[in-house]
């Protein structure tokens, strides 16, 4: 898979998501896709600095990544915030 074609699936992946970021102030963005075909994440808005960014990010937008685009290596977000942490 080319790698633009990879980034509009990943894309893709996360429009499905993109509107229960969006309900709590969130979003996110795709920063660069690496050759490896790792795909790094910033999350945005309220998902930047919410407490339970750690669990949004695994179990739902990794979660959606990888379940549409099996391509992807590995799926990591630069900014998460620790859990418990404020």
């Amino acid at each position: 898979m080319e790698q633009t074609d990879l980034y509009h699936a990943v894309e893709q992946a996360l429009e499905g998501i993109r509107p229960y970021l969006e309900a709590d102030g969130g979003n996110v963005k795709v920063l660069e896709i690496t050759d490896e075909k790792v795909v790094r994440l910033e999350l945005l808005g309220a998902c930047g600095s919410c407490p339970m960014s750690a669990m949004t990010f695994r179990a739902g937008i990794e979660e959606a990544i990888r379940r549409e685009v099996p391509q992807v290596s590995a799926v990591q977000a630069v900014n998460l915030t620790p859990a418990g942490v404020r």
